[in-house]
């Protein structure tokens, strides 16, 4: 379905689909949904004509409910952290772009980020309102991102990630593990853990992978490198702990520290170095490598 609001200041409009309910009007559907946002906020987005049906028809405040309808609206934040650190574009074609993302910077708009998220800030600086990242990274990792830029071609890239045919290598400082023998060959099964942003392992049939070796010691750490055969959420943090070498300010693994807030003075010391693929348009081998190191 098409949206039937432009992109705005690199902002795509966001959408809810109307459910099952006791609501008489859209007005108090999204009312209730959504208790932060405020009715006053609602009747003022419907004044400038920034809530729509699927069809484009604008809603105002007696608009009636119904069941299966599609509801497009602007989300806004009045109040956002700046991130001061700046995304650098590696390539850009008629069919990918390539960004080398900084610590800290999110890759799309969640929670309390908009505007400060990678997705937004490319299609700010490049006009392309049809840029979708094709993978993501965690917004406390650096490193390499691939976003498509045309709707045509999207699947085709997507399916290199969905069918493992893409070289993806992280680097990550931890302490160095002078009890191992490496490289290695790290199996474990993951499942959603407590409290809900981390995962944990479990017993059962492995369904992560990661290649584990070291590339220089640096006094009591080291920097390893880190090859991901599958892509679990926390995959790489959750393995490095496990072996008792967590990754340098990593607040969520081996135990999860107080929330940092907007403390931006130690970034978890991991970075999505490369990735690599044969390229499903052309058939050319791709390499992207960060131009960001880990100090």
């Amino acid at each position: 379905m098409k949206a039937p609001l432009p992109v705005r200041a690199g902002v795509s409009p966001s959408y809810i689909w109307l459910p099952d309910g006791p609501w008489s009007t859209v007005l108090s559907f999204l009312v209730d949904r959504f208790p932060d946002v405020g009715e006053a906020t609602w009747l003022e987005r419907m004044r400038k004509e920034e809530v729509r049906d699927g069809a484009g028809t604008r809603l105002v405040p007696d608009s009636p409910f119904r069941r299966g309808a599609c509801v497009f609206y602007y989300r806004e934040l009045h109040q956002e952290t700046p991130i001061p650190f700046a995304e650098k574009i590696l390539h850009l074609d008629e069919h990918i772009l390539v960004a080398d993302k900084p610590h800290f910077l999110p890759v799309i708009p969640s929670g309390r980020f908009l505007h400060e998220t990678l997705l937004v800030r490319l299609k700010r600086s490049t006009g392309l309102d049809h840029l979708t990242p094709i993978h993501r990274i965690d917004r406390e990792t650096a490193g390499i991102v691939v976003f498509s830029c045309d709707p045509a071609t999207r699947g085709q890239f997507q399916s290199l990630f969905q069918r493992r045919e893409v070289g993806k290598v992280y680097e990550a400082l931890a302490p160095y593990a002078g009890n191992l023998e490496f490289p290695l060959m790290y199996r474990s099964r993951m499942v959603d853990g407590t409290p809900f942003f981390r995962m944990t392992e479990s017993d059962g049939e492995p369904n992560s992978e990661t290649l584990i070796d070291i590339m220089e010691r640096r006094g009591e750490v080291a920097l390893y490198r880190l090859r991901p055969f599958t892509g679990r959420k926390h995959q790489l943090r959750v393995h490095l702990a496990a072996l008792g070498i967590p990754i340098l300010n990593d607040g969520f693994y081996p135990d999860a520290q107080p929330c940092k807030a907007d403390d931006m003075s130690s970034p978890l010391k991991l970075l999505a170095r490369s990735i690599s693929f044969r390229d499903p348009i052309s058939g050319q081998d791709r390499y992207f490598e960060s131009e960001r190191t880990l100090v």
